[in-house]
């Protein structure tokens, strides 16, 4: 891979000093044609021969030639940013050295030129590798193309190479394990990597696009980075790839430590080790001295961080299961890492949310749901739907805890910094997530970007029971809010509390 890598560097690199050349010899043609262009050549060799250094150097530099992925945006980004820097070191060149006149309509047709010739030809190799026209593996050596290739369902099974997988599957975990990898991977394929990692190391170590699948036998719990080590296995598989991996949710270690210990003291020993594994990692008092004494060991992990940390590091969940105390999750490889969104980790949490305008404001709340529980909209709404008032059904993302503050509206008191920043106002729409956003009429969505989101919505005056009637009663408040907006939130205030006081409405 390595190998393969440095081959298609040094192509790039003869590549643009080609055609930065080529891009000179068509300006000389398109706008000095009645000049011999060789006698244009002669003069003006030095200057293209330091641009040619230049533009090569930073574009080695700045990671032009360089594609963990295959985006259109950042590939054009490094190709004009490179060409950039290479022009100004340039013409700084060109000035140290003393008197020269160039044309230019020349240079900068040159520049121009060769700028335009790159973005077309990368753009496009770009565009063919996302569509899977040129195969990930078109560099790589002559056997290692034929081994990734090979059509796994039909490659024969080596029985010492079985017997041994077995044998070190069942040495880390359980029969009833051993058969659900059997079931829902090709466990003895040579494009599966059996492992127990629970270090960056053991995952740097593997090649790029070599394995389709990686079974981590570890459980996550015991991963110190959990999402930098999940982050570092998408990077190794291709798109598409599987991951399987292993940890036990909180709601399984309650099952365990309950049932291992007397009656009455379980429950003692269970706030023990809730309080140190789970309360010390989160509050940042304390997070600093849990990790000094535990080493990232043996984390309490919630089923929705468990997910949640899945779906943030670039994988969708295809199955997860529970196994003989520990939930085993089927992840396929679908996009590249959230890197840059923070997840929500603290009591007082920030969500993204759509607000006036289509522009992403952060909502202040008091967090209700397990951490990491923003990033698995998409899988709750596949697995569970909507219920009755808009929510998810079955949502196991909302804590013991949660429920009772959402019931006593505890959790949204911190949207009134929203308020006094002018985000939103006293009674308005909801502020909906991305995804939730998505799922409205795109008629609605166009309409609900023209107004502010409101702390009391107008779900308290129509009670809506579905996403339909959701968005009929939204839209009848915009309507009358058209018409005399400071007499229709007044109305729709009064109206939400006594409903909300008298005839005890609740938004499920």
């Amino acid at each position: 891979m390595q190998q393969a890598s440095i081959r298609r560097t040094i192509f790039l690199l003869l590549l643009d000093a080609a055609l930065l050349w080529l891009s000179f010899y068509i300006a000389c043609r398109l706008f000095k044609h009645e000049i011999d262009t060789f006698n244009y050549l002669i003069d003006y060799s030095i200057a293209l021969c330091i641009f040619t250094v230049m533009l090569t150097a930073v574009s080695y530099r700045y990671q032009k030639y360089t594609f963990e992925n295959y985006s259109l945006v950042r590939i054009s980004f490094r190709i004009v940013k490179s060409h950039l820097i290479a022009f100004a070191l340039a013409t700084m060149c060109m000035y140290l050295i003393g008197d020269v006149h160039y044309s230019r309509i020349l240079v900068l047709a040159t520049i121009g030129g060769v700028t335009l010739l790159d973005l077309t030809l990368y753009n496009l190799w770009a565009g063919l590798k996302h569509a899977k026209v040129i195969p990930d593996n078109i560099m790589m050596p002559r056997a290692a193309r034929r081994e990734l290739n090979s059509d796994t369902n039909a490659e024969p099974i080596d029985p010492l190479i079985q017997q041994f997988v077995k044998q070190a599957v069942l040495h880390e975990t359980t029969p009833a394990v051993l058969n659900f990898l059997e079931a829902n991977t090709n466990l003895y394929s040579s494009r599966t990597a059996v492992m127990y990692a629970e270090k960056l190391f053991n995952i740097s170590k593997l090649p790029n696009n070599i394995y389709t699948c990686v079974v981590n036998l570890a459980r996550l719990n015991d991963v110190r980075f959990i999402n930098k080590f999940l982050e570092n296995v998408n990077s190794k598989l291709p798109e598409g790839g599987i991951l399987v991996c292993q940890a036990e949710t909180q709601e399984q270690r309650k099952v365990r430590l309950l049932n291992k210990y007397p009656p009455g003291i379980n429950y003692v020993f269970y706030a023990i080790n809730s309080f140190y594994r789970r309360v010390m990692p989160i509050l940042s008092l304390t997070q600093g001295l849990y990790f000094r004494l535990s080493k990232g060991k043996n984390r309490v992990l919630s089923k929705a961080e468990l997910l949640g940390r899945i779906y943030s590091c670039g994988f969708s969940v295809k199955l997860d299961e529970p196994i003989d105390g520990l939930t085993l999750v089927v992840a396929q490889k679908t996009r590249e890492p959230f890197f840059e969104e923070s997840p929500t980790y603290g009591p007082l949490i920030k969500l993204v949310r759509v607000g006036k305008g289509g522009k992403l404001i952060k909502v202040y709340k008091i967090r209700t749901m397990h951490p990491y529980s923003e990033f698995l909209q998409e899988y709750i709404y596949q697995k569970h739907n909507l219920q009755d008032g808009g929510k998810f059904k079955d949502d196991f993302r909302v804590s013991t805890l949660g429920r009772i503050m959402r019931k006593l509206w505890i959790d949204e008191l911190p949207m009134f910094i929203n308020l006094l920043k002018g985000e939103m106002k006293l009674v308005g729409v909801r502020p909906l997530s991305r995804h939730y956003f998505s799922l409205y009429s795109t008629e609605m969505q166009e309409r609900r970007i023209n107004y502010k989101p409101g702390l009391v919505p107008p779900f308290y005056v129509d009670n809506p029971r579905t996403l339909d009637e959701i968005m009929d009663s939204e839209r009848r408040y915009f309507d009358l809010y058209d018409k005399h907006p400071f007499r229709t939130d007044v109305k729709y205030l009064f109206k939400s509390i006594y409903n909300i006081v008298f005839k005890k409405m609740r938004s499920h």
